[in-house]
């Protein structure tokens, strides 16, 4: 352990399972008091809770649809009452489906951009006056590679990962003048309950089309994630950062 983030607190959305956990029980690993959000899984997430104390550090989770103001303010209530002034936010909370464009609706269009995009909007608007006042704050954002290459089983949520990586770019030139950083990361297919909302042999084509020619573990993704809450990225902000073992590389 880095001892990274020693006494300071950390808001992951989306923290009882996948990119999420392996972020939160990371930043817990590296010194930091932890406070998670969960949709519907309150188990899971209590179980996180339990493995981020026996860290030795604090956690706490909450329910939380960060796609309803009401709840985002909640949450970022919560977490400074019990942990103190949020200083790291890693906003991993999404939903991802596929729909061809001849089965895609309105709600299930909005559903998706409410989620995975208004909710981005939401967190990042939730903590970043206390951070700027402060004079502090960490920020990554989580997109994906579906944002940067076309997706026709995924109109919605590519759109709404590429409209995180524009939010993130558009934050970073104002809210730098008060040290206060955002990053995002596109993660490539990656070994969580989400990835397999794609059929098994989706699946395999990806990988075949991979060059490292495997699958991503929420690990690796972590260890990113926390890269760019650290100080050893202190000269980055509005950057998206590819992990995806080669398939999608930018510029």
């Amino acid at each position: 352990m880095s001892g990274e983030f020693q006494d300071r607190t950390a808001l992951v959305t989306g923290g009882s399972r996948g990119i999420g956990r392996a972020t939160a029980l990371q930043l817990a690993r590296e010194g930091a008091d932890v406070a998670i959000s969960y949709a519907s899984r309150r188990s899971e997430a209590e179980q996180v809770v339990a493995e981020i104390e026996s860290l030795g550090r604090k956690g706490l989770c909450s329910a939380c649809d960060v796609s309803q103001p009401d709840q985002v303010d909640a949450l970022t209530k919560a977490t400074r009452d019990s942990l103190g002034p949020i200083e790291l936010v890693a906003h991993c909370g999404a939903i991802s489906n596929i729909a061809d464009h001849s089965e895609m609706t309105y709600e299930l269009w909005k559903e998706t951009i409410d989620v995975n995009l208004n909710g981005s909007f939401l967190v990042v608007h939730a903590v970043k006056g206390e951070m700027i006042e402060r004079g502090f704050g960490r920020i990554v954002t989580v997109s994906s590679i579906a944002a940067l290459r076309p997706r026709k089983m995924q109109m919605h949520y590519s759109a709404a990962k590429a409209g995180v990586i524009a939010l993130t770019r558009c934050c970073s030139e104002g809210f730098a003048p008060h040290n206060v950083r955002i990053n995002c990361v596109a993660p490539g297919l990656t070994e969580t309950e989400m990835a397999h909302v794609l059929s098994d042999e989706t699946i395999e084509a990806v990988l075949a089309g991979t060059p490292m020619g495997r699958i991503g573990q929420p690990e690796e993704i972590a260890e990113v994630i926390a890269f760019l809450l650290s100080e050893r990225s202190s000269f980055m902000t509005g950057q998206t950062v590819v992990a995806s073992g080669g398939r999608v590389v930018l510029p």
